[in-house]
């Protein structure tokens, strides 16, 4: 189920992440090897994470069929020297369009498509950007909360 698309001004969250250019429909195998990695750095630098989300940051093109340049990441307390694959970055501020899913992961779309369409009633224009704030993990599926954001122009 998605809650109601909210206009929100959103700030840069800060990220420990690993970089992978995805094709359409296999961000799904791709995450988990990825933020694997970040969370084994994580895991070794004191401080760097106290109760931060996993969130995954995508860099849309204007081919629908391109492949998606996706940042998979942990939100982290500081800044940090880059390490092997991972690196500091963060989520893109200002105004963005934002929905909350809650239910299962392969009904996430739902998400999507009203952020998709609030943009286009509203007469807004994407920035580009978008990004899923994962929140903490539930046994049951219909429990699992995940803020989609859409940056808009």
């Amino acid at each position: 189920m998605v809650g109601p698309v909210n206009l929100q001004t959103v700030r840069p969250r800060m990220l420990a992440a690993v970089r992978r250019v995805v094709a359409p429909g296999e961000v799904g195998s791709a995450w988990g090897p990825a933020v694997g990695k970040v969370w084994d750095f994580v895991r070794s630098q004191p401080g760097l994470w106290t109760d931060g989300h996993n969130i995954f940051v995508y860099h849309h093109t204007n081919k629908p069929d391109a492949p998606i340049l996706c940042e998979f990441g942990v939100e982290v307390t500081r800044v940090f020297a880059a390490m092997g694959e991972v690196y500091a970055s963060e989520t893109p501020g200002g105004e963005a369009a934002v929905a909350v899913h809650h239910g299962p992961y392969h009904r996430m779309n739902e998400a999507y498509i009203a952020i998709e369409e609030w943009i286009a009633a509203n007469h807004r224009e994407s920035a580009g950007h978008s990004w899923e704030i994962y929140g903490d993990p539930t046994p049951d599926p219909a429990h699992t909360e995940i803020t989609v954001v859409h940056l808009l122009k």
